[in-house]
């Protein structure tokens, strides 16, 4: 009997979920086609040209702070409700990796938010975790890459530190996905020219976001 050939989008499911049960982490190249990834750069771009983008900060409610020495990025909250059609394909994607990680691995996941990100020339994100005590809900992160012809000179990259003082670091080239369990530590090493992705979190409950 001849074994049916998966398709691409099941065997990257597979891989997604084999890695984070496995490593921790998963990596996964042209997760969309280049031209998808092409049409959400410039939908980033448009939005920073209108000036949507707000400078991100640290913790949430009372304790939000704007602290350069910590992290550099410029974002904008995805709302599923009003994207655009090319957004809203991207989030159908994550959506299936979601229910695709609760079937197989069982995480109990409700819910995924987003948001898109730029990081100028000379900015970083320190190392910190995305799951804390005081916001435990984030289980998986993720984040797409939309930056053709980046290569590790570039900067930018993602750490990820490991158990037993392991690292792995990630060129953030477009078309890349990584996902990671959140409680895993990180950081944005400094970009040296313009950075461009969608950062998002797969959450235990849904997802309680104030669209501004």
């Amino acid at each position: 009997m001849t074994r049916r050939t998966m398709p691409a989008f099941e065997e990257q499911l597979e891989s997604i979920a084999d890695g984070l049960a496995e490593q921790q982490y998963a990596v996964t190249d042209h997760f969309l086609s280049d031209e998808l990834t092409f049409q959400l750069l410039n939908r980033l771009q448009q939005i920073r040209e209108e000036g949507e983008l707000k400078k991100a900060g640290i913790g949430k409610h009372q304790q939000f702070q704007v602290d350069n020495t910590i992290r550099g990025d410029y974002i904008k909250w995805i709302d599923p409700g009003t994207a655009k059609q090319i957004t809203q394909h991207f989030l159908e994607k994550m959506q299936a990796i979601k229910d695709y990680l609760n079937q197989t691995c069982f995480l109990g996941l409700k819910d995924y938010e987003s948001h898109f990100a730029v990081y100028p020339p000379g900015t970083f994100y320190k190392r910190h975790a995305d799951r804390f005590q005081q916001n435990p809900h984030r289980i998986i992160s993720c984040v797409f890459y939309l930056n053709p012809g980046w290569t590790a000179q570039d900067g930018g990259i993602l750490r990820l530190y490991l158990d037993e003082g392991q690292t792995k670091d990630i060129v953030p080239i477009a078309g890349r996905l990584a996902c990671f369990r959140s409680e895993i530590e990180h950081e944005v090493l400094p970009a040296h020219k313009t950075r461009y992705s969608i950062t998002g979190w797969m959450l235990d409950q849904i997802g309680s976001l104030t669209f501004l």
